[in-house]
């Protein structure tokens, strides 16, 4: 393991995106304990700097072409069972996170974090979620779940978040804009895709939700004003 880092390949280099210069991605001049060590080190490398979930595909940038970015996470995963921290699938990516029984303990440090979801009000919120669960829905739709004006302003925050953005044209008079989540909803939310939402009818039943019923009928061109 030491000295794995500074190794340098004796092989053919693989040339870097963009055409600056030579990046070895096979290590060819390395044993395969080592090789594979460093590859660990540099998809954990690059998880670790990343601020959003991180694709496969990014990863595989910095791998031989025959490497299992599958089985390299598996052994990052195992190796981290222990930390205070975690590799976690999310948002089609991977991403480091810290283990939920941690939660309080950061809350009471008061350090500065990066991700996660941003503070919304009680509304907003309520209003992510019926975005999350009907999506693509228009304002004026929203309007209607809620029995009253779902603002701009409310709409703005969310977009400002970066969890909600535009959606196709709704095929309604005026062709108002629709809204749907971004992958970073999924990431601040710890889901890899909209089907790890919590089961609808099971929050019905809790009684923490009430399945709306948005009606056909045409909205009046106040609700439904077209937004950029």
């Amino acid at each position: 393991m030491a000295g794995s880092s500074t190794a340098r390949s004796k092989g053919r280099p693989n040339k870097v995106a963009g055409g600056e210069g030579f990046y070895d991605r096979e290590l060819e001049d390395l044993p395969p304990e080592l090789r594979w060590r460093e590859w660990m080190q540099r998809v954990e490398a690059v998880i670790f700097a990343s601020a959003e979930p991180v694709s496969r595909e990014t990863l595989a940038r910095v791998v031989g072409k025959e490497c299992s970015i599958d089985l390299l996470i598996d052994d990052l995963v195992e190796e981290l069972r222990d930390r205070p921290y975690e590799l976690v699938s999310v948002a089609g990516g991977w991403q480091h996170r810290t283990r939920p029984r941690f939660a309080d303990t950061i809350r009471a440090s008061s350090a500065p974090t990066r991700g996660g979801a941003a503070a919304l009000s009680e509304f907003e919120a309520m209003v992510l979620m019926a975005i999350g669960y009907f999506q693509p829905i228009t304002r004026g739709e929203l309007s209607k779940i809620f029995g009253k004006e779902v603002s701009r302003d409310t709409i703005g925050n969310l977009r400002g978040a970066g969890l909600i953005g535009s959606g196709p044209r709704s095929p309604t008079p005026g062709a108002p804009y629709t809204y749907v989540t971004t992958p970073h909803f999924l990431s601040a939310f710890g889901m890899e895709t909209l089907q790890d939402l919590p089961n609808i009818e099971a929050l019905e039943d809790a009684g923490l939700f009430s399945r709306p019923i948005v009606e056909n009928e045409p909205l009046s061109s106040d609700a439904e004003s077209v937004e950029e």
